[in-house]
């Protein structure tokens, strides 16, 4: 009986593909399920023979270890070089769109609040 391996909602089309690539690489018997156009399915990888589950989660859980420590490595290297992501740094680069969102939650937050100030005077 096939085993749900690896979930792919809100994962990034790059790591999902190393993921098939790798499981592929090893000779994993796998198929994958689509969420649909109603977005009401299970987008996932599954595995078909169940006794491969433990080495193929192995595999899956080295290649996470992995990508986690060269993301780390990245940001750090952004850090050093001081070009992380900051809301002053957007707000430099794109100032227009920085202030349409500020504008956006700011009106967002009056829509919320409004009927009870209301209630309230």
């Amino acid at each position: 009986m096939a085993v749900l391996l690896f979930h792919l909602r809100n994962v990034p089309e790059e790591e999902a593909e190393e993921v098939r690539r790798l499981l592929d690489e090893h000779g994993m018997d796998t198929f994958e399920t689509r969420a649909g156009f109603w977005g009401l399915g299970v987008a996932a990888i599954w595995l078909r023979d169940q006794n491969e589950l433990a080495r193929a989660r192995e595999l899956i859980d080295d290649y996470q270890q992995a990508l986690g420590e060269r993301v780390r490595r990245e940001h750090d290297a952004l850090a050093a070089r001081g070009e992380t992501p900051t809301l002053w740094r957007r707000l430099a680069r794109q100032p227009i769109r920085t202030l349409l969102l500020a504008l956006l939650a700011i009106a967002v937050l009056a829509i919320t609040l409004l009927p009870f100030l209301w209630l309230y005077s």
